[in-house]
């Protein structure tokens, strides 16, 4: 059965259970080809049979609690879940998923709980250790977050996803150091991600080696066809370094690569801002917006700029514009009360 195709082995499967439709076995093995093959329709037909005939099986309920996982039905997998581990009360992987679920539901507290039932049976697997960190990391206490992932890291040093997100964690904490040294490790294992190289960029930037920086850009845009993003780090970069020209005409290469994101119009605008190229910057803030008609942000960075050209009737429509979109936005509402007194007072002669 080797070397057989994977239709092939699905086929023979299914006459088989035609034949001995109470095997057990056969369920599991022709729905783990059914993965393979990624047709998670019929994974799920072929558990559901399986419960039909054997409503307790433990492995059957936890595949379909990962398929409606997978679904994003939360509440149809923590059934299942819920199911499995009144059968098996001592298995961890039950405790993990439904973890998992309530932290999809953003219910830290519950998620911790099952987290850590699942510690205390199964104490070596990184992988919970993983997930109690992204929790921490989510309500952005980066302390307790990086200790985590050092823990899954002491179990398995070489888990790729331990490496990043405690770089990314370190990058939160300003050890720019540190997280250089963990996106490093992880290039050295998985050299063809040109997500990390820009990682990495991105950490050399704020470590101030230019020259470094620039390389791994220049890497990571040898590396994919997908090169938006990174003609935006790169320019945020030659930005930090002073390079406004060079960053100008990087930001123009991200608007030709991909002309209906409004992020490079936006950045571009603020540089311009910056430079006091207002006419310029307003400009592009209109296009921006031409892309993201409602982004109530990039109203209020228009007014700003027709603000700093002296064009306050303009500035005054811009913010009102971004408080229509955004009216619990009390930031915005400040600056356009203030903007708006300080319009009447001129009119009326009052400055």
């Amino acid at each position: 059965m080797e070397n057989m195709s994977l239709n092939e082995k699905i086929n023979e499967l299914v006459v088989k259970m035609a034949k001995e439709p109470n095997v057990i076995e056969n369920y599991h093995a022709l729905s783990e080809l059914y993965l393979q093959q990624q047709d998670y329709d019929k994974v799920m037909s072929v558990l559901d049979s399986l419960l039909a005939i054997c409503p307790d099986d433990v492995q059957a309920l936890v595949g379909m609690g990962t398929m409606w996982f997978y679904e994003r039905d939360f509440r149809k997998s923590l059934s299942y879940y819920n199911k499995a581990l009144e059968v098996n009360p001592k298995n961890f992987l039950i405790y993990y998923n439904i973890g998992n679920v309530f932290a999809e539901w953003k219910n830290f507290s519950k998620a911790l709980f099952y987290y850590n039932r699942a510690i205390d049976l199964n104490s070596s697997n990184p992988e919970i250790y993983n997930a109690i960190a992204l929790l921490y990391q989510d309500i952005e206490d980066y302390v307790e977050a990086k200790a985590y992932y050092e823990k899954a890291l002491s179990l398995d040093p070489e888990n790729i996803n331990a490496l990043i997100d405690l770089g990314n964690v370190c990058f939160k904490l300003f050890d720019y150091e540190t997280a250089l040294k963990l996106f490093k490790k992880v290039f050295v294992l998985n050299p063809d991600n040109e997500l990390i190289a820009v990682c990495i960029a991105n950490a050399l930037t704020l470590m101030k080696d230019e020259k470094q920086a620039f390389a791994y850009y220049e890497k990571a845009l040898s590396m994919t066809e997908e090169k938006y993003k990174i003609y935006i780090c790169y320019a945020i970069s030659l930005t930090e370094f002073k390079e406004f020209d060079a960053a100008i005409k990087m930001f123009k290469k991200a608007i030709e690569f991909d002309a209906k994101q409004s992020n490079a119009y936006v950045l571009l605008a603020n540089l311009y801002s910056s430079l006091v190229r207002i006419k310029e910057a307003v400009e592009l803030y209109r296009k921006a917006l031409q892309v993201e008609p409602n982004n109530p942000e990039t109203y209020m960075l228009l007014g700003n700029a027709h603000y700093l050209d002296k064009d306050i009737e303009q500035a005054i429509s811009s913010y009102r514009a971004s408080i229509s979109i955004a009216p619990e936005n009390d930031e915005y509402r400040l600056i356009y009360s203030q903007v708006m007194d300080d319009y009447v007072k001129s009119v009326r002669g009052e400055v």
